[in-house]
């Protein structure tokens, strides 16, 4: 059974919108860590509007992390598309219950990038197995928020973090399920 694992780039005060605000925070520890991140997933679960960022800038990518991106499966969850290209099948009913499905699937990680739309619907379902947050030492302000106002209480346990040099902290956390 494969896992939902939610990857998201965060500022210190919970924003995840328009994540510009990294840059200076690159380092070759951060593009490593990211690199073991996306080759220990073969899939990408996407909300439309991050498929058609990533879809409009990284099939011509090149080099290994390049590669390895543009050839793997996208599911993208939607609406409002109609067609899909960059190797992706498009999600239009059921979500749920098709993202179960996957789950259910062999294979390595399915992961989320950014996506937070998705990741809200997925959190109300329970569907989302890990979440990998990495906190940038900086605060945005204003944003789009992982958790809301809206969102249920619920518990994580911390399962590991991890420091780089430049501040980044990487949380990953589970949801304690009983």
């Amino acid at each position: 059974m494969r896992k939902i694992v939610a990857s998201m780039l965060m500022a210190m005060d919970g924003v995840v919108e328009n994540p510009q605000w990294t840059a200076q925070f690159r380092s070759e520890e951060s593009q490593k860590y990211k690199f073991e991140e996306l080759f220990a997933s073969d899939a990408l679960l996407l909300g439309r509007r991050t498929y058609q960022e990533l879809a409009a800038t990284w099939p011509g990518a090149t080099g290994a992390y390049g590669e390895r991106i543009n050839s793997m499966p996208k599911y993208v969850p939607t609406t409002t598309l109609q067609k899909a290209e960059w190797n992706a099948t498009l999600i239009k009913d059921n979500i749920g219950e098709e993202v179960t499905r996957l789950k259910q699937e062999s294979g390595q990680d399915l992961l989320i990038f950014g996506s937070v739309e998705l990741i809200h619907s997925l959190m109300q379902a329970d569907l989302i197995d890990e979440y990998r947050l990495m906190v940038f030492p900086i605060v945005v302000g204003n944003g789009k928020r992982l958790f809301h106002g809206e969102s249920q209480q619920k518990e994580f346990k911390l399962v590991q973090s991890h420091t780089f040099g430049s501040g980044v902290v990487v949380l990953t956390y589970e949801p304690h399920r009983e």
